[in-house]
């Protein structure tokens, strides 16, 4: 019994926690299996996948797929490092961080914006790396709710800071192509932690400053 559950264990492959998910299972993206399915979708739609202008979709779109979900393994806690020890203890800011990310509902993109803005408690990062760690988590399938989650929660408890605020402002092509087909229409999503969180006037005032145009 038990030789049998660790086999079973092995072929679900390596699991670990990835910057602040569940456990999530790591492996390799299996690039046959993607230009596999990529040739049925086109059969399943009337196509002919090996007509000139298909013949190479299916690979091109699975190497797409590789691009655009490669923070499925990758962990975005790695660019916590290194960490500055700094007696500062005012607010930091990074505003209109582009992103792309792929709807999980859909397997659509939505592209926007995001802002992040942190009171350090003695520890800072290098700003690159908050742009990083929206990078990660952005290249998985996702939700937006979500997104701003992970990233608040992660410079929450990974730098010990006083408090995060993030917005993030995106279009969403599930809604602009398709159903009710508004383009233009933004979804405006905001995570606030610690001090930021505690203070209403605080939180106002940063949720202000984040998104206020210059």
């Amino acid at each position: 019994m038990a030789k049998s559950a660790k086999k079973k264990r092995s072929r679900a492959g390596k699991r670990r926690r990835v910057g602040g998910d569940p456990i999530l299972t790591v492996r390799p993206i299996d690039h046959d299996r993607l230009v596999a399915a990529v040739r049925e979708v086109l059969i399943a739609l009337g196509e002919d996948p090996d007509r000139e202008g298909l013949l190479d979709t299916p690979d091109r779109v699975a190497r797409m797929y590789e691009e655009v979900f490669s923070g499925l393994s990758e962990d975005p806690a790695r660019h916590l490092e290194p960490i500055f020890h700094e007696g500062y203890d005012e607010m930091i800011a990074l505003r209109d961080i582009a992103f792309y990310s792929m709807c999980e509902h859909h397997l659509l993109p939505f592209t926007g914006r995001a802002h992040i803005a942190y009171v350090p408690n003695g520890r800072i990062i290098g700003i690159s790396k908050l742009a990083r760690i929206v990078e990660d988590f952005a290249r998985r399938p996702q939700v937006q709710e979500r997104l701003t989650s992970q990233i608040a929660d992660l410079l929450m408890d990974g730098l010990g800071a006083k408090g995060v605020a993030v917005v993030i402002e995106a279009s969403h092509a599930c809604m602009t192509i398709r159903g009710v087909k508004k383009p233009g229409s933004e979804m405006v999503t905001s995570a606030v932690r610690g001090l930021f969180k505690r203070n209403p006037a605080t939180r106002n005032e940063v949720l202000s400053f984040l998104q206020q145009r210059l």
